[in-house]
Protein backbone atom coordinates (compact mmCIF):
# COMPACT_ATOMS: atom_id res chain seq x y z
CA UNK A 1 0.00 0.00 0.00
CA UNK A 2 1.42 3.36 -0.61
CA UNK A 3 1.47 5.83 2.29
CA UNK A 4 -0.42 8.59 2.46
CA UNK A 5 0.87 11.86 1.00
CA UNK A 6 -0.73 15.27 -0.14
CA UNK A 7 -1.32 16.56 -3.33
CA UNK A 8 -0.43 19.78 -4.38
CA UNK A 9 -0.78 21.98 -7.56
CA UNK A 10 2.64 22.89 -9.00
CA UNK A 11 1.55 26.75 -9.24
CA UNK A 12 0.70 26.89 -5.61
CA UNK A 13 2.97 28.77 -3.52
CA UNK A 14 5.39 26.50 -2.24
CA UNK A 15 4.55 25.59 1.54
CA UNK A 16 8.14 27.14 2.31
CA UNK A 17 7.41 30.57 1.58
CA UNK A 18 8.71 30.35 -1.95
CA UNK A 19 6.32 31.86 -4.33
CA UNK A 20 8.24 30.68 -7.31
CA UNK A 21 5.42 27.67 -6.69
CA UNK A 22 5.99 23.95 -5.14
CA UNK A 23 7.21 22.92 -8.62
CA UNK A 24 10.19 25.26 -8.84
CA UNK A 25 11.14 25.22 -5.29
CA UNK A 26 10.52 21.84 -2.95
CA UNK A 27 9.01 19.78 -5.68
CA UNK A 28 12.16 19.74 -7.37
CA UNK A 29 14.15 18.11 -4.77
CA UNK A 30 10.97 15.69 -3.45
CA UNK A 31 11.49 14.28 -6.96
CA UNK A 32 15.20 13.82 -6.56
CA UNK A 33 17.22 17.17 -6.96
CA UNK A 34 19.92 17.39 -4.73
CA UNK A 35 19.72 20.52 -2.38
CA UNK A 36 22.42 22.92 -2.79
CA UNK A 37 22.23 24.46 0.69
CA UNK A 38 21.57 22.94 4.14
CA UNK A 39 18.69 26.05 4.39
CA UNK A 40 17.20 24.59 0.99
CA UNK A 41 17.20 21.00 2.24
CA UNK A 42 15.45 22.78 5.92
CA UNK A 43 13.10 24.43 3.53
CA UNK A 44 12.35 20.99 1.30
CA UNK A 45 11.81 19.19 4.90
CA UNK A 46 9.43 21.89 6.20
CA UNK A 47 7.37 21.34 3.05
CA UNK A 48 7.60 17.68 3.61
CA UNK A 49 5.78 17.99 6.77
CA UNK A 50 3.03 19.98 5.49
CA UNK A 51 2.80 17.54 2.96
CA UNK A 52 3.30 14.47 4.79
CA UNK A 53 6.31 12.99 2.75
CA UNK A 54 7.64 10.91 5.21
CA UNK A 55 10.02 8.83 3.08
CA UNK A 56 11.49 11.82 1.79
CA UNK A 57 11.73 12.69 5.65
CA UNK A 58 13.20 9.85 6.31
CA UNK A 59 16.00 10.16 3.43
CA UNK A 60 17.58 13.28 4.20
CA UNK A 61 17.89 12.72 7.95
CA UNK A 62 21.23 11.04 8.46
CA UNK A 63 21.29 7.73 9.39
CA UNK A 64 22.96 8.94 12.81
CA UNK A 65 20.11 10.35 13.99
CA UNK A 66 17.00 9.05 11.95
CA UNK A 67 14.21 7.32 13.32
CA UNK A 68 12.98 4.60 12.06
CA UNK A 69 8.97 6.09 11.49
CA UNK A 70 7.41 9.10 11.93
CA UNK A 71 3.92 7.99 11.24
CA UNK A 72 2.59 11.29 9.97
CA UNK A 73 0.01 9.98 8.01
CA UNK A 74 -2.05 8.91 11.79
CA UNK A 75 -0.99 11.71 13.38
CA UNK A 76 -3.78 12.81 15.79
CA UNK A 77 -4.65 15.54 16.00
CA UNK A 78 -2.88 16.34 12.27
CA UNK A 79 -1.25 19.17 12.59
CA UNK A 80 -1.77 22.25 10.82
CA UNK A 81 1.39 24.07 9.10
CA UNK A 82 0.80 27.68 9.00
CA UNK A 83 3.94 29.26 7.97
CA UNK A 84 7.67 28.89 7.70
CA UNK A 85 10.33 31.94 9.11
CA UNK A 86 14.20 31.36 8.79
CA UNK A 87 16.28 33.44 10.98
CA UNK A 88 19.63 32.61 9.87
CA UNK A 89 21.88 30.22 8.09
CA UNK A 90 25.20 29.43 8.51
CA UNK A 91 27.81 26.71 6.81
CA UNK A 92 31.47 26.40 7.31
CA UNK A 93 32.52 23.53 4.76
CA UNK A 94 30.34 20.09 5.36
CA UNK A 95 28.55 21.24 8.47
CA UNK A 96 25.62 23.75 9.17
CA UNK A 97 23.29 25.09 11.27
CA UNK A 98 19.75 26.81 10.34
CA UNK A 99 17.71 28.13 12.97
CA UNK A 100 13.85 28.91 12.04
CA UNK A 101 10.56 28.91 13.41
CA UNK A 102 7.90 27.01 12.02
CA UNK A 103 3.99 27.83 13.17
CA UNK A 104 1.17 25.07 13.39
CA UNK A 105 -1.98 24.73 15.12
CA UNK A 106 -3.08 20.95 16.62
CA UNK A 107 -6.69 20.12 16.00
CA UNK A 108 -8.60 23.66 16.83
CA UNK A 109 -6.33 24.88 19.47
CA UNK A 110 -3.97 28.01 19.24
CA UNK A 111 -0.85 28.40 17.36
CA UNK A 112 2.24 27.17 18.49
CA UNK A 113 5.19 28.30 17.81
CA UNK A 114 8.55 25.66 17.12
CA UNK A 115 11.69 27.48 17.22
CA UNK A 116 14.54 25.37 15.83
CA UNK A 117 18.18 25.34 15.60
CA UNK A 118 18.80 22.53 13.43
CA UNK A 119 22.37 20.46 12.45
CA UNK A 120 23.05 19.50 9.22
CA UNK A 121 26.32 17.72 7.82
CA UNK A 122 26.58 16.85 3.97
CA UNK A 123 28.14 13.56 3.00
CA UNK A 124 29.13 12.79 -0.94
CA UNK A 125 27.75 16.34 -2.17
CA UNK A 126 24.68 15.72 0.08
CA UNK A 127 22.96 17.46 2.69
CA UNK A 128 21.35 15.81 5.97
CA UNK A 129 19.39 16.70 8.80
CA UNK A 130 20.98 15.73 11.89
CA UNK A 131 19.41 16.87 14.99
CA UNK A 132 17.91 19.98 16.36
CA UNK A 133 17.85 22.33 19.95
CA UNK A 134 15.03 23.84 20.80
CA UNK A 135 15.53 27.03 22.51
CA UNK A 136 12.33 28.12 23.38
CA UNK A 137 8.88 26.88 23.07
CA UNK A 138 5.70 29.41 23.43
CA UNK A 139 2.21 30.18 22.02
CA UNK A 140 1.69 32.46 19.08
Amino acid sequence: MRPYVQAIDTLTPCPCGNSDGYGRCCGLLHEGAVAATAEQLMRSRYSAYVLKRETYLLDTWHHSTRPAHLKLATQQPAPTWLGLTVKRHESEGDRAIVEFVARLRYGGGKAQRMHEISRFVREDGRWFYVDGEFPEKSGD
